[in-house]
């Protein structure tokens, strides 16, 4: 008996195809092979006229969805029926979620087998769970399909109904989104805040004491009876102290004063105290908590670590990493306790074993938290990972193994002191057993030295001793305003609000920053004045879709649609169509929002408008010489936009820019301007016969005034050429370009090699000998469009660039230029050839335009045979089907 399973990528087929009995073949569907259709070129010949089409979705005929087979997925389709025809049996074994019920509907509507059909599911890739889920196959969850088209399905109407109505108000390529509008309005409120926010300034002492041999720190916290005012007694909207606060204010001549006169008086201690607590471990991760976890530990983007946990999960190192459960099962919870009882021993384990729940009532994924794969945890040493894998593996083990580890035990240390008409209080924390915390400390790498960092000592004072004073000093303070969001806050805030799901927060924000809604500082997360514009436009005239209540409560529904309690037809009728409904109101509103309105953005505080143009934001004020207009830098932040820094944008506009100096060997002036990428040196001005001057960007964290004559020069002489190199002779350089300094082994036609440079080096002074080194380094890859080749093959004989063979999430692939093609089941990467890579990258890119009267076609034979002798090679053999399969493009609304 021939059993055919079908899973989402060659990575988990590989890992499942090694526990599977004889007789059962594993391939892999590459993801979904049907979907809405992506753009007008997929839609059906037939309905290219309707309008509906565009959509996707027949809103007057029951919200039947088009359902189209992508040209890149055509081929795996016709792979897997050819595969299907001999096969007694399908097993569907996609993920268990609602995704992944998704693909396995679709398969089953496309592949339509005849023979018996099973769905398996599991939640981690083990001998022995993949034997037990051959055991307890299923039929495919009409339910859980009926949630994930409603859900796509929904996001389709708001996504292509609002879309149209941002490129024509504001600007072309924006988007909306049903969680990305809200995700993007929590940042403009936050900014909004920010640029709300008045600081405010107070005072106060800080004490070195020492006791008996032992140093420690007070502070004060009241002066005659009063409480000193600290940062939490102001109002963040006047920058003074709030009204009702009882509290004394000190400037810096009262707090000097006051230092002065306690300088040479006795210090008593007044009165100890001893709090002591319990703290308890954390649950297991849920995917929510290992994105922000990751990002606050690891500096790693959700999507980053979705990425990474995905191919754990897929190669049987973790279980199913979409889960929105706290829940583990009993094999998890013996294995995590033996863990404790071998590495940690006895006194660690928690006296009885932790069951956690789930709070969430929506918590419906995987039905288990992420956890190490198995009955036995691989420790991180033992699992031969490294890098990114090794670091989040092992972020996930700790945290398993931490949740059934006994509580922390810790004393919080309080002692009062007086001096004089002041009192102070120094605060310690002393931790009496380590329990969890000695295998996982959240935010901190390091257990050990995390620990020492939170223990604060303070010596064995009692009241009525006199410790020595050995310093006083008076300290400054200003109240700060509201934190940015990162990418850990804004999924914790948003998983709070119940909007969206988990599982898709890594993609939302993955996509705010690439429409750039957002800019990404660091850890911060700071929304681009775009984002205001069409943050505005949403609230003004669709408030409901950007508010948190009304997008929670649509998830909630959404979440009721996939158990059966609530009906998904009437739903999307009311929401879309309904007298309130999204098509009618955007249809009411198009004709009365004002483009000039919808393109300003109210800020306040400054003079003139903000607006967004064609070439991005600018400001524009009236001012004698007529109406000015400069570019706003595209990476400003709108909370820190003041009346200097478009004063200066003003008077360089009106005026020119600002002179530095004289370039040393040319004597042209050399400016330091502001444009819409951010500040840059100019050498020399604009002019009929020199229209583009030579331009370098600053170096990131670079501000226009600590820009030198010196530093100007050097970055206009970039790149730098450093020397040869010792293999090839071609020139190695170092410049600073779009992702930051970098060198560049540079071959001419056969292609350039670039590294980045690390923080300790400066691109204006590294030599030939450091770039060497660093070229020799493995480069790091950004993702699939940009990742480091594991081989290059050669060059293309159309433009002579490299052609790559690259390893990627769903098996290896060749790329030229920006188009792919993966490589043939079965072929072994290692041989793969130039003719081979070219042909196939033939078949993938889009076919050339014809006029109509070019009626001569080339068939795929010619077109390949072709192919092969302008890549110098006079015979090859290349073989493919020359029959013409019809695909048949079913529309279905999952029923």
């Amino acid at each position: 008996m021939r059993s055919l399973v079908i899973v989402e990528s060659p990575t988990k087929a590989k890992t499942i195809r090694a526990f599977l009995p004889k007789g059962y073949e594993v391939y892999a569907s590459m993801g979904h092979v049907r979907d809405l259709p992506g753009d007008a070129s997929e839609i059906p010949a037939k309905l290219k006229g309707t309008d509906w089409a565009r959509l996707g979705v027949n809103v007057d005929e029951g919200f039947e969805p088009l359902y189209v087979i992508p040209s890149s997925k055509k081929r795996v389709v016709r792979e897997l029926k050819e595969e299907l025809k001999g096969a007694d049996e399908l097993i569907l074994a996609t993920d268990e979620d609602r995704e992944g019920e998704s693909i396995s509907w679709h398969l089953l509507q496309v592949l339509n087998p005849t023979v018996p059909v099973k769905r398996m599911v599991f939640h981690e890739i083990t001998k022995g769970a993949i034997e037990q889920a051959l055991l307890d196959c299923r039929e495919v969850d009409d339910g859980l399909v009926r949630a994930q088209e409603t859900r796509r399905i929904l996001d389709r109407l708001v996504g292509y109904t609002l879309s149209p109505l941002l490129w024509k108000k504001i600007a072309w390529g924006l988007s909306a989104g049903r969680v990305q509008s809200v995700a993007v309005r929590l940042l403009v409120l936050r900014e909004r805040e920010r640029r709300a926010f008045r600081a405010g300034t107070y005072w106060d002492l800080k004490a070195a004491l020492r006791h008996q041999g032992d140093g420690f720190e007070a502070l004060l916290i009241e002066v005659d009876g009063v409480r000193v005012a600290t940062g939490k007694d102001f109002d963040e909207a006047t920058g003074k102290i709030a009204a009702g606060k009882k509290v004394r204010l000190l400037d810096s001549t009262e707090a000097e004063s006051l230092r002065s006169s306690l300088a040479a008086l006795p210090w008593r201690v007044a009165k100890t105290e001893e709090k002591p607590s319990v703290r308890r471990p954390a649950p297991p991760f849920t995917t929510s908590t290992l994105q922000q976890e990751s990002n606050r530990k690891l500096r790693s983007s959700a999507r980053d670590t979705m990425r990474v946990a995905q191919n754990l999960y897929e190669r049987g190192f973790i279980t199913y990493m979409r889960t929105d459960s706290v829940h583990l099962s009993n094999q998890a919870i013996s294995a995590a306790r033996d863990a404790v009882t071998r590495l940690y021993g006895d006194a660690y384990l928690s006296p009885k074993p932790r069951n956690f729940v789930t709070k969430s009532a929506a918590a419906q994924e995987a039905h288990e938290a992420i956890r190490p794969a198995g009955e036995r945890f691989r420790t991180p040493d033992a699992t031969g990972l490294d890098g990114r894998e090794l670091a989040l593996y092992d972020l996930i083990w700790k945290r398993t193994v931490a949740c059934q580890m006994a509580d922390a035990r810790q004393t919080a240390l309080s002692v009062r002191l007086d001096v004089g008409s002041a009192t102070f209080r120094a605060s310690g924390k002393r931790i009496d057993f380590a329990g969890f915390l000695r295998a996982y400390v959240e935010g901190s790498d390091d257990p050990n030295a995390a620990l020492e960092n939170q223990e604060v000592p303070l010596p064995d004072l009692v009241v009525g001793d006199e410790p020595n004073l050995e310093g006083l000093e008076a300290v400054s303070h200003e109240t700060q305003p509201p934190a940015r969001y990162t990418e850990a806050s804004l999924v914790k805030e948003l998983e709070n609000d119940g909007v969206g799901r988990p599982s898709t927060y890594a993609s939302i924000i993955g996509t705010i920053i690439e429409r750039g809604y957002v800019n990404k500082q660091g850890q911060a997360l700071i929304p681009t004045f775009t984002a205001f514009a069409v943050t505005g436009l949403l609230e003004r005239n669709f408030p409901h879709l950007v508010d948190l209540k009304f997008t929670a409560k649509m998830e909630r529904t959404l979440d009721e649609i996939s158990v059966g309690d609530a009906e998904w037809l009437p739903y999307l009728s009311e929401f879309y169509l309904g007298a309130n409904g999204l098509r009618t109101q955007v249809q009411a509103h198009e004709a009365t929002i004002d483009p000039a309105v919808a393109r300003t953005i109210e800020l306040g505080g400054v003079e003139g408008n903000i607006r967004i143009g064609r070439f991005g934001p600018y400001v524009e004020v009236e001012r004698p010489e007529g109406l000015v207009k400069a570019s706003l830098p595209r990476d400003a932040a709108p909370a820190d936009l003041d009346q200097e820094m478009i004063d200066t944008l003003l008077r360089q506009k009106i005026e020119g820019p600002d002179e530095l100096g004289r370039h040393p060997d040319t004597d042209q002036p050399i400016y330091v301007l502001t444009g819409q990428y951010g500040p840059y040196v100019q050498l020399g001005a604009i002019t009929e016969d020199g229209p583009k001057p030579k331009r370098a960007s600053l170096p990131k964290g670079t501000t226009p005034d600590q820009v030198t004559l010196e530093l100007a020069v050097g970055l206009l002489s970039l790149p730098r050429h450093l020397g040869d190199h010792p293999e090839s002779g071609a020139k190695v350089l170092a410049g600073l370009g779009r992702f930051g300094p970098y060198v560049v082994h540079d071959r001419g036609k056969q292609g350039k090699d670039y590294r980045s440079l690390k923080k300790e080096d400066n691109v204006l002074t590294v030599d030939l000998e450091r770039a060497l080194a660093l070229l020799t380094q493995p480069k790091a890859s950004r993702g699939r469009g940009q990742a480091t080749p594991t081989r290059e093959l050669g060059a293309h004989p159309d433009d002579g660039a490299q052609v790559g063979l690259y390893d990627g999430r769903y098996g290896p692939y060749v790329k030229h230029g920006s188009v792919s093609a993966s490589i043939p089941k079965g072929r072994d990467p290692g041989s793969v050839t130039l003719l081979e890579a070219v042909t196939w990258i033939a078949d993938k890119r889009p076919a050339k335009r014809t006029k109509k009267k070019a009626t001569k076609k080339t068939s795929p034979k010619r077109a390949k045979t072709a192919a092969a002798k302008k890549s110098g090679v006079k015979k090859a053999n290349v073989k493919k089907k020359a029959k013409k399969k019809t695909v048949k493009k079913k529309a279905s609304t999952g029923e």
